[in-house]
């Protein structure tokens, strides 16, 4: 079975801080991130009845395309459940959507009825379950021998959520580190919320950090945008726009957490911006901003 395990990891320099890059966006060229890691258990495993996949969420979600990949890979049918597509979406198919379709994903507007059955299987929302602990198991494994390899006695690790369950897990495969994230959908209360779905020791819960300010998942923010163009003036990375900027501005909002060498994991979703960039490009004005970080 393909194997789509062990990122690398890079040096950045970002606001004249040094921190480590694991680039899980690297992990394959189609089937990467946080959701590689999560659906990895489906990939790896057996599953000689399973015909179909099922599952729900947004038309650009990460999750959404990611299954799609997964389902191509195995030769399993892909059905997906969302509540609403926007017409220009639907009259200009892009992203994440776009990408979904080509690889063969049924969508349907509106709720099915979602149980498994001996031929199907059902994967929650974001890949929120169980199951995503084996290939998050192998992410913190990785992390462990590079840390030796590199002879840090400290190291705390961040990623920003969704539902945050790439990074309860990291928590709890690594004891020995502290893993911080920060919600992106809802807020301190829902992440808490998801965390205790999964896992009803909160030993084992990473530490949530977030801004005073409430964002709205999705929304269009100025500051998201300013951060995003600056992480890659300064590091030329290319992150995720939905994610990545609140996480960058809620870590480097929090100076106690990066005093000690930082771990940040790139957790893919850049097909997305294909989405996402139009969007805050019609909104603001792009070589404005440009000009404002360099002069910043």
């Amino acid at each position: 079975m393909l194997d789509v395990t062990k990122s690398p990891t890079n040096t950045i320099i970002f606001e004249g801080h040094t921190f480590y890059l694991k680039r899980d966006d690297l992990l394959h060229t189609d089937f990467s991130g946080n959701k590689a890691r999560k659906f990895y258990y489906f990939l790896e495993n057996d599953f000689p009845d399973i015909k179909k996949i099922i599952s729900y969420g947004s038309a650009q979600s990460n999750a959404m395309y990611s299954l799609s990949v997964l389902a191509k890979m195995r030769g399993w049918e892909f059905e997906y459940f969302v509540e609403h597509i926007a017409d220009y979406v639907k009259e200009n198919p892009h992203g994440n959507y776009k990408s979904a379709l080509d690889n063969g994903m049924q969508i349907h507007v509106g709720r099915g009825v979602l149980s498994p059955t001996k031929n199907t299987l059902i994967i929650e929302e974001g890949g929120r379950q169980k199951e995503a602990e084996y290939g998050i198991k192998i992410l913190a494994h990785e992390i462990i021998e590079w840390q030796k390899e590199n002879k840090l006695d400290e190291l705390n690790i961040f990623l920003p959520s969704g539902t945050g369950t790439t990074a309860l897990f990291l928590q709890k495969h690594l004891p020995d580190n502290a893993v911080y994230t920060n919600p992106c959908v809802g807020d301190s209360a829902y992440l808490k919320k998801q965390f205790l779905e999964l896992e009803e020791d909160e030993k084992t819960h990473p530490t949530i950090l977030s801004l005073e300010k409430k964002y709205h998942f999705g929304k269009l923010y100025r500051e998201n945008y300013k951060i995003w163009l600056k992480l890659q003036q300064q590091t030329g990375v290319v992150f995720d726009l939905l994610y990545d900027p609140l996480g960058w501005r809620t870590l480097t909002a929090h100076p106690e957490v990066i005093a000690k060498p930082l771990l940040y994991i790139h957790q893919g979703g850049v097909l997305g911006n294909e989405s996402m960039l139009p969007r805050y490009e019609r909104k603001y004005n792009k070589k404005e901003l440009e000009n404002e970080n360099i002069l910043q």
